[in-house]
């Protein structure tokens, strides 16, 4: 009986990590986009003037860049146009 009740309690543990693996495979693919953010909301590397997250000193700089969700950049709309997928 102590045999099956540790072999029963080993199955849920391993579904418990297979099933935490599985979601974390499950997050969305990311793209950089150019010239969305707002000043000290980018994300790293920015360019020139800039030297890693939160470093922009104006809004939608067309050199910095964000992570969004793949596909949605080029309909990202600022007051300086859309996002882009190279740096501008």
């Amino acid at each position: 009986m102590k045999i099956t009740t540790t072999a029963f309690a080993a199955s849920i543990a391993l579904g418990l990590v297979a099933g935490a693996a599985h979601a974390a495979d499950a997050k969305p693919a990311m793209e950089k986009c150019y010239g969305i953010a707002k000043a000290g909301q980018n994300d790293c590397a920015a360019g020139a003037g800039t030297s890693c997250a939160g470093t922009q000193k104006v809004d939608y700089q067309g050199n910095s860049w964000k992570l969004v969700k793949a596909g949605t950049c080029t309909a990202t709309k600022t007051p300086k146009g859309n996002g882009s997928l190279t740096s501008r």
